[in-house]
């Protein structure tokens, strides 16, 4: 099954029996209380709010491109709430309200209801349309290179008819409206539209290429009355990516991984160069059973990716989430150094 199957099975699972401390949870609920709505309708609070927050954070900490993704647990945990003017008088935040207002010009009259920021890392800003109408728009902003990164769009269809009851052509017009706006050029692209296997919930995910190129530049996802673009590429893509689809699925490179396995650190710990872990792993073995081979432990493998990783997130020297995190992200690099490329009907 695809990687990311692979791993929304396991974090289920791991759900199940996390404890989530009472602080970060009040900070992700009162954050993230859009994102659950839904479920908190379906279950009964009392007896599910645990599993719900774990299962946020599990998302939060393990998903780097999942359905309308939620900043890292690293953020939360220091995310510093913004009122409406702080927001309007930071540079980041300033530019990214002149951004939306170009793009969605009747956004000047939404009302901020909800802002925030990491230091050094992203300024977070919802607005929500006077009136109690409910369309809502959220956007994440890298405070480095000042790109909008992430946009959810809510509520902007009428409720008899929402988003996912529109045809796919209807759909992804929507999606290509929402990125041309925002980014500009949606014409370069291409796309393929996908309907995912969610029995609660309807979902279709775009991914949005450059003409001429394999990885995706922009995903988005559709559910209800919901709309969720991620930039991909772009400013926000590594430089070091040197390798693309380490692993493949039903033929065609499984992206997922890449992110973890273009690694310097694990290139030097395995003694080899990108594209021979590439052709290694084409021929059905998994990292682990690769670094077996050369006599290198699980456990180097894990600390050496998890620690790259949680590197890439941690700002200054908060040496306590540091650590909290390398434990949190573990769970997510034992899945993918264990999975290997999905067999194709031919062989």
């Amino acid at each position: 099954m695809p990687i990311e199957r692979s791993i929304r099975e396991h974090l289920h699972k791991e759900a199940e029996t996390m404890e989530c401390p009472p602080a970060v949870s009040e900070r992700i609920e009162r954050s993230y209380t859009q994102y659950v709505q839904q479920m908190q309708r379906k279950r009964s609070e009392n007896t599910m709010k645990k599993r719900i927050m774990g299962g946020i954070v599990a998302a939060a900490i393990m998903i780097p491109t999942a359905a309308f993704a939620a900043p890292s647990l690293m953020e939360l945990l220091a995310r510093t709430p913004w009122t409406a003017e702080q927001v309007k008088v930071d540079e980041v935040g300033k530019a990214t309200l002149e951004k939306l207002y170009s793009a969605f010009p009747e956004t000047k009259s939404f009302e901020i209801i909800d802002a925030s920021s990491v230091q050094g890392v992203q300024t977070s800003i919802i607005l929500r349309e006077k009136g109690g109408t409910g369309k809502t728009i959220t956007l994440h902003a890298n405070r480095t290179t000042g790109a909008i990164e992430h946009v959810v769009q809510e509520n902007w269809e009428p409720a008899e008819k929402p988003l996912i009851a529109l045809t796919g052509q209807e759909i992804k017009s929507k999606a290509d409206d929402l990125i041309d706006r925002l980014y500009g050029g949606i014409e370069d692209y291409e796309f393929a539209m996908e309907r995912m296997e969610n029995p609660q919930q309807q979902t279709v995910m775009l991914n949005y290429t450059k003409k001429g190129s394999k990885a995706p530049y922009y995903q988005a996802f559709v559910q209800g009355n919901t709309i969720s673009v991620t930039l991909i590429g772009g400013e926000t893509a590594s430089s070091g990516m040197q390798v693309e689809g380490f692993f493949t699925a039903k033929g065609k490179p499984d992206y997922f991984a890449d992110s973890f396995l273009n690694d310097e650190n694990l290139f030097a710990l395995l003694n080899m160069s990108p594209i021979e872990l590439k052709e290694e792993l084409a021929k059905g073995k998994s990292v682990a059973e690769v670094a077996a081979a050369k006599n290198v432990s699980k456990r180097q493998l894990i600390e050496v990716i998890a620690k790259t990783q949680v590197a890439l997130q941690v700002q200054g020297d908060n040496q306590g989430d540091y650590e909290q995190l390398l434990k949190a992200i573990e769970p997510k690099v034992v899945q993918v150094i264990e999975y290997k490329t999905e067999p194709t009907p031919n062989n």
